[in-house]
C-alpha cells in the first residue's frame, strides 16, 4: 500500500485526461469535486480529511481532484493508497489504523470496495450496548464523530454527470418519503415486471442518502440520491422481481434475464431465472461458506457463522431511487439512485441487527410503492415508478 501526501491532483488528473478530444472533462471534475467538498461535505478549516482509494487511473484522478479541493476548503487531506478490494476481501490494516486517528471526514473512492475489518469482524468495537463490526461503523454510527461519503466502482462520467444537481430539491424530497417510511407499519411494493411484496417496518427509522453530509455521524453516497430503510427482521413476505440490474460476486451486471426470487420470513427461499439467477445463487453460497470458513479461523466470533450465514438471503434494504440525472449502467452506485427505481438488497442490514458477510442491491423497475400508517390509513410514495403528487415540489 502507498501512502500519498501533498499530492498535485491537478497534474494526475491532466494526465489522465492527455489527449482526450474533451479538455473540459478536468475541469467538470473539478467543478463535481468542489461541490463534494463544500457543498455536500462542507469541509471546514483544519478538519483531517482522509482519503482512499486503489491504483486505478480514474478513482485516482478523482481522488486527487477531491484532495485538492479539500485543501482549497482549509482542509488537512491525506489520500491513502491499497489494492482493489470486493465484497469479501478485508481492507490493509494501515488504512484500517488510519481510522484511528479518528478523521473528521472519511471519503472512499473504490474501484471495488472500501474492505472489511478483519479485527472489527473477530471482535466487534463496543459502544454504548451496541457492537460495531468496522471501525469507520464505530465512528460513522456509533461515535458519530466522523462524516463522510462512499463511491464503489465511480466512474467519471458518474461521477461529472450525477454529482451536480439541485440539492435542496433532492433534500426535500428525501425527507418527506423518509418521514413516511419511519411512521409506516410495513410498505407494499408491487411492479409490472411481477414484484408484490409487502415488508414490516415497525421500530425501523428511513435514512436519507440526499447528499448532506456536514455534520457528525451523517454519510452516504456520491451520486446522493435515495431514502433507504431496513426492514423489519423476519417480515418480509412475497416475491420480488430483479429487472434492472444487481450486483454479485463478479461485479454489477445490467440484468437481461429477469431474476425472480421467493421471499418468506424475511429471507429468499428461492432464486429463478438464467444466467444472472445463477451468479446471484453463487453469491450467496460463497457468503455462507465464507461465514463458516472464517468462524474455523478466528475472523468470526465462535457461534457467529451460522448467524452470517443464515443472513446471506436476508432481504437487509428497500431503497427508492431519486437522482434525476442517474441512469441504469451496470453500476450500483449510480443504478441505485435512479429515479423510477426501487432496489432490495439481499444480506447485512444497516440496523445492525442482521449481520452478513455481503449486501447485493438489485433493482426493480417501476415500482408501485404504498405505506401502511398506525392508524389504519395508506400513503402513496410512487406510482408506476412516478412520485406521488403530494411529494413533488
Amino acid at each position: 500500500m502507498a501512502t500519498v501526501s501533498n499530492l498535485e491532483g491537478t497534474r494526475l488528473a491532466s494526465a489522465l485526461f492527455a489527449g482526450k478530444p474533451d479538455a473540459s472533462l478536468a475541469a467538470q471534475l473539478q467543478v463535481s469535486a468542489e461541490i463534494a467538498i463544500k457543498t455536500s461535505l462542507k469541509v471546514q478549516k483544519d478538519e483531517q480529511v482522509l482519503i482512499i482509494s486503489n491504483p486505478a487511473s480514474v478513482q485516482l484522478a478523482i481522488s486527487a481532484a477531491l484532495y485538492d479541493a479539500a485543501a482549497a476548503a482549509g482542509g488537512k487531506p491525506v489520500l491513502l493508497i491499497q489494492n482493489t478490494k470486493s465484497q469479501v476481501d478485508f481492507a490493509e490494516p494501515a488504512v484500517i489504523a488510519a481510522f484511528g486517528s479518528e478523521p473528521e471526514v472519511v471519503i472512499s473512492i473504490s474501484a471495488g470496495k472500501l474492505g472489511k475489518d478483519e479485527r472489527g469482524i473477530a471482535h466487534p468495537y463496543p459502544f454504548e450496548g451496541k457492537g460495531y463490526d468496522h471501525i469507520f461503523h464505530l465512528l460513522q454510527y456509533g461515535k458519530k464523530s466522523t462524516r463522510g461519503f462512499w463511491s464503489p466502482s465511480i466512474t467519471l462520467d458518474t461521477f461529472i454527470r450525477t454529482v451536480p444537481i439541485d440539492y435542496a430539491l433532492l433534500q426535500e424530497r428525501c425527507a418527506a418519503i423518509a418521514a413516511i417510511l419511519s411512521e409506516a407499519e410495513s410498505v407494499r411494493v408491487s411492479a409490472p415486471g411481477g414484484t408484490d411484496i409487502r415488508l414490516g417496518l415497525r421500530g425501523r427509522a428511513a435514512k436519507s442518502d440526499d447528499g448532506d453530509f456536514s455534520k457528525g455521524g451523517a454519510g452516504g453516497n456520491l451520486p446522493a440520491g435515495e431514502v433507504f430503510i431496513s426492514p423489519e427482521n423476519n417480515t418480509a413476505e412475497g416475491v420480488i422481481v430483479f429487472d434492472g440490474a444487481i450486483s454479485v460476486n463478479e461485479g454489477d451486471i445490467v440484468i437481461a434475464e429477469p431474476i425472480v426470487c421467493e421471499v418468506h420470513g424475511g429471507f429468499v427461499s428461492e432464486v429463478r431465472g438464467g444466467a444472472e439467477a445463477e451468479a446471484l445463487k453463487a453469491t450467496i453460497r460463497l457468503a455462507e461458506r465464507n461465514a463458516w470458513d472464517f468462524e474455523k479461523s478466528g475472523k468470526l466470533p465462535r457461534g457467529m457463522a451460522s448467524v452470517y450465514a443464515r443472513n446471506a438471503k436476508n432481504i437487509g434494504e428497500l431503497g427508492i431511487g431519486l437522482n434525476p440525472a442517474a441512469r441504469i449502467t451496470g453500476n450500483m452506485l449510480e443504478d441505485e439512485k435512479v429515479y423510477k427505481t426501487c432496489h432490495f438488497a439481499i444480506g447485512q442490514n444497516y440496523d445492525e441487527d442482521a449481520p452478513a458477510l455481503i449486501h447485493l442491491d438489485g433493482l426493480v423497475n417501476n415500482p408501485t410503492i404504498t405505506a401502511f400508517l398506525p392508524c389504519g390509513t395508506e400513503t402513496l410514495i410512487e406510482k408506476a415508478g412516478e412520485l406521488s403528487q403530494s411529494l413533488l415540489s
